[in-house]
């Protein structure tokens, strides 16, 4: 049975904000979008322990904290690191892609140049993750 998600999108580019928003909108899905502009807006959401997510779509490249610093951060730190991380990025770079899976990241996806097969991505993770087994704790 697939449930609606919490997820919490990691991304300083206000245009992938209005992409993931429009995404989520085109596909019908009753998901709730959280937005943290950057790692320190986030873990100040995560915080508020009725608002951790089932999920996490992090952007690599952000100021203050990155990707793979806030990576480390969450999956260190009991409370946070059972939640799915899924890297979101432009960063095709084989160092950045072994680093996040060594930290522990649940997937690591590119975003496409066409808005069609960034949907079509978009939709295999929310699904997969709409009916995974996974609950909070």
């Amino acid at each position: 049975m697939k449930k609606d998600l919490n997820i919490l999108l990691i991304e300083d580019n206000l245009i992938e904000i209005m992409k993931m928003k429009r995404t989520i909108s085109f596909l019908k899905l009753n998901h709730t979008l959280h937005e943290a502009k950057n790692g320190e807006e986030a873990l100040e959401i995560l915080k508020d322990k009725s608002k951790i997510p089932d999920i996490i779509l992090l952007d690599l490249n952000m100021p203050k904290i990155n990707g793979i610093e806030f990576l480390n951060i969450i999956k260190n730190n009991e409370d946070f690191k059972h939640i799915p991380t899924i890297i979101l990025t432009t960063s095709d770079n084989q160092k950045d892609l072994f680093e996040c899976y060594k930290i522990g990241v649940s997937g690591y996806i590119l975003k496409p140049l066409k808005y069609d097969d960034y949907v079509k991505k978009i939709e295999v993770v929310l699904s997969y993750w709409s009916v995974n087994e996974l609950k909070n704790i």
